[in-house]
């Protein structure tokens, strides 16, 4: 079986199902195929550190669904749950180009580009228009992909109410920054809930896209770049040939989110509100590939103090050194990362991480449980019959979890939820093979 579906790498069909099956039949539309890409799109930036904001606003779509035919839900609001923390949340957006490197998936497309959503701590609520979710080519492609866009009209998923504010005013003071890289095949929106809630606690959160490794992420030029990166490993004639590929797009993905680093915290920083990063307190969180590349970027960047693997395979090891005694947590599913499961990689690892660690796992969840979509799944009546825990209790336990890591290990803020079972959240086992 190839790897990006033994892994599940990618959105599963019943995963996408839980979001979209509020209609009639299902869709019988094909997946969706990478467009071929246009080198002109990637124009390289005069600097290594070139960085241009976009307009937060930019392709607003409508929040009401526009769609009333074709048997696409219609009227449907879609809405993410208000953050925990005591701070408002801002966003901005930024455009960034590493002329240092080429594209890995698309030489001819020249230097690397990367759209990342900047969430922070914000001074009041009503600052600032509404954030959008992401846009409704991003949302076209995602459903399209597979074959569940005849069921909901790209502009209810794109049009899903966020809780940040674009260009929202600052809180004062610094924050400790948190690097969160979406898994493979996923937009970066797919990580807002998460963004949102630690930017409520107090951090500045740069989520990432990373070119032509999601169905879709647009960019200022107005182009979508859609999954080469999914063809090419696809491609590959073995599984053997996948993993060493998926390894590849692992430690690219740690050397995109270092680059992102340099640009957010070098003395010419790109991000206009640059002054609000604590440089000393610095963490990685990824979903699926996302968490591997967390990794990755600890084992070669050591300005990074702190990550978190959710559910996501360890394809480029932890080195048999370690990450230099630095905290790492690993948060998955019961069914697919427990010791003795089919992932070997997650008792190989922990064997190997040689500073404070938790291997924590959560029943009745999939692969998906600790992103966007089973929340907004929920909303619309549904929800995956292989990860029955309701998408709200998914993100409750993901935001807690995550939050109260980074707090311990960026703050120095004890958190007896990382102690041991809590029975409040039966649904959590600590592990220790």
């Amino acid at each position: 079986m190839p790897v990006r579906r033994a892994a599940a790498l990618t959105l599963s069909l019943s995963a996408v199902a839980a979001l979209t099956a509020v209609v009639a039949s299902p869709s019988n539309a094909a997946s969706a195929a990478a467009t071929p890409p246009d080198a002109a799109g990637a124009v390289a930036s005069p600097s290594r550190l070139a960085g241009t904001a976009v307009p937060s606003n930019a392709a607003v779509p409508s929040n009401t669904a526009a769609a009333s035919s074709g048997g696409r839900a219609a009227g449907v609001e879609l809405r993410l749950p208000a953050p925990s923390g005591p701070y408002a949340v801002g966003r901005d957006v930024l455009h960034l180009t590493d002329t240092a490197r080429t594209d890995p998936w698309v030489p001819s497309a020249g230097a690397r580009r990367l759209m990342v959503s900047v969430y922070y701590p914000a001074r009041t609520a009503g600052d600032g228009a509404p954030a959008p979710y992401m846009t409704v080519e991003e949302a076209r492609l995602l459903l399209k992909a597979q074959g569940q866009d005849k069921l909901l009209a790209p502009e209810v998923l794109a049009g899903a109410r966020t809780n940040a504010r674009s260009g929202a005013r600052p809180a004062g003071g610094r924050h400790p920054l948190v690097l969160v890289s979406p898994g493979f095949s996923l937009n970066r929106a797919t990580l807002t809930v998460l963004s949102e809630d630690l930017a409520s606690r107090g951090y500045v959160v740069a989520l990432v896209d990373h070119a032509y490794e999601s169905f879709g992420t647009t960019f200022p030029d107005g182009r979508t770049l859609t999954c080469v990166a999914c063809e090419t490993v696809e491609g590959e004639p073995t599984d053997a040939a996948e993993k060493e590929l998926l390894a590849r797009a692992a430690t690219g993905r740690a050397a995109d989110l270092s680059f992102v680093l340099d640009a957010l915290t070098d003395h010419r920083p790109v991000w206009k509100r640059s002054g609000m990063i604590d440089t000393r307190r610095i963490g990685a969180v990824g979903h699926s590939l996302g968490g591997n590349a967390a990794a990755s970027l600890m084992a070669g960047d050591r300005r990074v103090r702190a990550g978190v693997d959710m559910d996501g395979t360890f394809f480029a090891p932890v080195p048999d050194s370690g990450l230099g005694g630095r905290p790492f947590m690993m948060l998955g599913t019961a069914a697919g990362h427990s010791p003795g499961s089919e992932d070997a990689s997650w008792a190989r690892d922990w064997a190997r991480l040689d500073g404070w660690k938790r291997w924590l796992t959560v029943k009745d969840t999939g692969h998906f449980s600790f992103i966007d979509i089973p929340v907004l799944g929920e909303q619309l009546g549904v929800t995956d019959p292989g990860a029955p825990l309701p998408g709200s209790r998914s993100a409750k336990i993901t935001t807690s979890y995550v939050g109260a890591f980074f707090d311990r290990h960026l703050r120095g803020k004890a958190q007896p939820l990382l102690d041991g079972p809590s029975p409040a959240d039966p649904e959590v086992t600590f592990q220790n093979p």
